[in-house]
């Protein structure tokens, strides 16, 4: 959030939709609410309630997307492979939520094919919420510069290749 609002007035021109991806802590949910399009981080239940509320208080429908941790590395966030289906279920009925699909980083390797497990098994968990929760989830988000063609063949509607339009941060 802090990084978005110091560059937030640098592109303040563009017609833009911005979505804040990365871990999002409880007491920055309203700024977020009111800043972002779209949320693609939400991780546990008690931050999506308190999401909901203040997309209410914002009088919108806050599109989000649950980031799913598939690798060991204890440096990112998101669900768990195994709390992800009660996670889905609970978010699908908020009222101000619009739970559009799921979001992953896999663990980082030179070699693209390394990922590809992680990316089948995002979708592949996908598909199991689809028939679990009765509705579409159209947005698969995984994939970087350095692999998502990879994430493309396995599902991925969204890639984020900031680093091959920008360069390394």
């Amino acid at each position: 959030m802090q990084e978005w609002e110091s560059k937030q007035p640098l592109v303040a021109d563009l017609d833009a939709t911005w979505h804040l991806i990365g871990h999002l802590q409880s007491n920055k949910v309203r700024r977020a609410a009111y800043l972002f399009r779209r949320i693609d981080s939400v991780d546990d239940l008690a931050l999506a309630k308190k999401l909901d509320a203040a997309a209410a208080a914002e009088g919108k429908n806050l599109p989000i997307l649950i980031e799913v941790h598939l690798g060991d590395e204890s440096t990112k966030s998101g669900v768990s492979e195994k709390d992800f289906p009660a996670l889905a279920e609970g978010v699908a009925p908020f009222a101000h939520l619009d739970l559009v699909g799921l979001m992953t980083i896999p663990p980082f390797s030179d070699d693209p094919e390394s990922a590809r497990p992680f990316f089948r098994n995002l979708r592949e968990l996908r598909d199991d919420a689809v028939r679990r929760i009765g509705r579409g989830l159209p947005v698969l988000s995984t994939g970087m510069s350095h692999d998502f063609e990879v994430a493309i063949e396995e599902g991925a509607t969204i890639v984020r290749v900031g680093t091959a339009i920008f360069g390394p941060r």
